[in-house]
């Protein structure tokens, strides 16, 4: 079958014009539509067709409808014909018109010998929402606004559904946005200062109060009260707020002072009359009575002045009874804490019991002691593990940093300031310096320590580990030791040296050098050799102690002081011993070493001394030891005097034991 070119139309009429010539089209009933107006002269007209259109929508989403035109009628529809009508020769072509340019489209159609119309898509209503990628509508409406002449694009009016465009967008017409925060609150600052400014009040008027003439010959009348403040119900205790509301704007009048100032006679001191109360102000009401169920007593200040006395006492660390904490301590081993969070069921078991900040601490120093032993095995092996504090707690053996780091979690979770201190001590491997020998340079490692904040928000330092016992023979030997709870600043400074000139804590605010670290209070000199016993009589071994070197010359020519003192002005062998006080001796040798002796100290309750020549002492190379008398004839020995001693060493037959507690040697 030869091809046949289809015919090119002009314009809408002309195609329907041709369809009706063919002879299986009934053409519609002529209509008395108007035809459409010519196309401008200057412009040729652009239309697009149903094909086009359908063609579009079918490869990029369901058709729409086209924006409705109110004002224009539409053209009728054109009917559907049947597929099954075989097929017509092609019309002839249109005379006198010339042929118009071919439409340049990417796929070329392809020719069928009939100028079918592609069948009418129904109408139906948008089942889905349209993507936004989607745009025939646009691209149709631009089209339409090409077109000058008249309106080629296809409308679909159904009344089932019908898309409205929204406006053509206007910025002008925007709603306005809500003020912000900012501006609400300059607002709100302008209307406030504007009601100021409107509101002009004047402070309330107190009426003078007459002055009630005191009588010149009365010395001891009680001086008159200072005005009232205004009556208020006596029941209601007013609020801070209402109070500042009722104060008086002005300035304060205090009342005359008196011009032989007497100090009147309380009621706490035996007077019985109560205070006149201020006449009745003109214009108010009876004032309320003056509440005296407030009014403390007399035991009450009293217990209030014992409680002050108590507390100021309470603040020496030596005479403070820890029986509370230390006995908390001991309840809680190691192996019965939880797995999780260790730290925070110890903060609360060995913390919350004691509203104390010194006790606090003292409950967790003592639990160190009891549940952690010095790892001995790998500080002498040389391979200290780094550990956390869970780990630690568990393992039950640490170093003195890990004393330290456990006692600063625990501290810290119950609400403790603590930190950890790093430096120097004078611990294991330490030897003191002989006389003239240099001091070493500065190396302030090797320990650590804490700082904790107690009572008064005093800043006290502690050493968990030495407090937990000692080192010796590459062996730990666990004993308490309490001294490194309570010993002062100054006096843990001696065998402490921070690296952090801020970890001193010393009363007077001295920084010491390391040089006078090293040497020690006596420069040059050793101390004499302590063994335990002295500080739980009572009996200090730090300080108030003579001769403080552990050398003492014999050929001086002097009398030699042997003094000691108190650990504590506070501590009574009563309440913080274990009864009354050893007799104290001196063991002597005499000239040259010829007669061996054995010398009472004098007492005062606080000081121990006697006073004995150089060349009795002994001769060079011999040692003076300081005794305890523990057991006369027998007998538990405290409370001996030094009379009850003389008078058993004369009786002739006597029999003795003792401590001993300190030793120095001859030179």
């Amino acid at each position: 079958m030869a091809e046949v070119e289809e015919p090119k139309f002009n314009s809408l009429a002309d195609r329907i014009a041709a369809l009706n010539k063919q002879k299986n089209f009934t053409a519609p009933p002529p209509t008395t539509k108007r035809a459409p107006p010519p196309p401008p002269p200057n412009k040729q007209p652009f239309s697009v067709s149903t094909q086009e259109v359908h063609d579009e929508g079918a490869r990029n989403s369901p058709s729409l409808p086209a924006r409705p035109r109110p004002n224009r009628r539409e053209p009728p529809a054109v009917p559907q014909r049947s597929s099954t009508t075989p097929a017509v020769e092609s019309p002839p072509a249109l005379p006198g018109r010339p042929p118009l340019p071919s439409r340049k489209t990417s796929v070329e159609p392809t020719p069928t010998a009939t100028p079918t119309l592609p069948p009418r898509r129904p109408t139906q209503p948008l089942h889905s929402r349209r993507g936004s990628n989607s745009s025939e509508v646009s691209h149709i409406s631009s089209i339409s606004n090409l077109s000058l002449s008249r309106a080629s694009t296809v409308s679909v009016d159904s009344p089932a559904a019908r898309r409205v465009l929204a406006p053509a967008f206007d910025q002008a017409k925007l709603p306005p946005l809500p003020p912000s925060r900012k501006e609400r609150e300059a607002q709100a600052a302008k209307e406030a200062a504007e009601r100021e400014r409107a509101e002009v009040t004047d402070p309330p008027v107190l009426p003078t109060r007459p002055i009630p003439a005191t009588p010149p010959t009365e010395s001891s009348s009680r001086p008159s009260l200072p005005p009232r403040l205004p009556s208020r119900p006596a029941a209601k205790t007013p609020t801070p707020t209402q109070v500042e509301e009722i104060q008086p704007a002005g300035p304060r009048r205090l009342p005359p002072p008196a011009s032989a100032f007497v100090r009147p006679k309380t009621i706490l001191e035996g007077s019985s009359r109560t205070p006149p109360l201020p006449p009745n102000r003109p214009g108010r009401g009876s004032p309320p009575p003056v509440p005296v169920s407030s009014r403390p007593t007399r035991a009450e200040i009293g217990a209030v002045t014992v409680r002050a006395a108590t507390n100021k006492a309470a603040v020496c660390m030596i005479c403070r009874d820890f029986s509370g904490p230390d006995g908390v301590a001991a309840q809680y081993p190691s192996h019965s804490l939880p797995r999780h969070d260790p730290v925070g069921y110890l903060a609360n078991v060995l913390c919350a019991p004691f509203p104390s900040a010194t006790d606090k601490a003292r409950a967790i120093f003592t639990w160190c002691h009891h549940n952690i032993a010095y790892n001995v095995e790998e500080f002498f092996g040389k391979c200290v593990k780094g550990r956390n504090v869970d780990e630690t707690i568990f393992l039950g053996k640490a170093v003195c940093q890990g004393y330290a780091e456990v006692y600063r979690a625990v501290a810290q979770r119950a609400g403790l300031q603590c930190v950890m201190v790093v430096g120097h001590g004078k611990g294991y491997g330490y030897t003191p310096l002989k006389r003239g020998q240099a001091p070493p340079p500065r190396n302030a490692t090797g320990h650590a320590w804490n700082a904790v904040c107690i009572d008064n928000g005093e800043w006290k330092l502690i050493d968990a580990c030495w407090g937990a016992g000692s080192v010796g023979n590459e062996k730990f030997n666990k004993h308490f030791n309490p001294r490194m709870f309570t010993l002062s600043n100054e006096q843990f400074g001696h065998s402490h040296f921070p690296s952090d000139d801020q970890y001193f804590y010393r009363e007077d605010g001295r920084i010491l050098s390391w040089e006078e670290y090293i040497t020690g209070p006596v420069p040059g000199a050793e101390k004499p050799d302590w063994c335990g016993g002295p500080t739980d009589e009572g009996i200090s071994n730090e300080v108030g102690y003579s001769p403080a070197a552990k050398h003492i010359p014999v050929y001086s020519g002097e009398s030699v002081r042997f003094q000691f003192a108190k650990v504590c002005e506070h501590w009574t062998h009563e309440r913080n011993g274990k009864g009354p006080p050893y007799l104290l001796l001196l063991k002597i040798h005499g000239v040259d070493g010829r007669k061996e002796d054995l010398v009472p100290l004098d007492t005062d309750g606080y000081w121990w001394w006697v006073d004995v020549p150089a060349r009795d002492l002994g001769a060079p190379g011999m040692k003076v030891q300081l005794f305890a008398l523990t057991v006369l004839n027998g007998r538990d020995a405290r409370g001996v005097t030094k009379e009850a001693y003389y008078k058993t060493k004369g009786s002739g037959g006597y029999s003795m034991s003792w401590a001993i507690w300190c030793t120095w040697e001859l030179v």
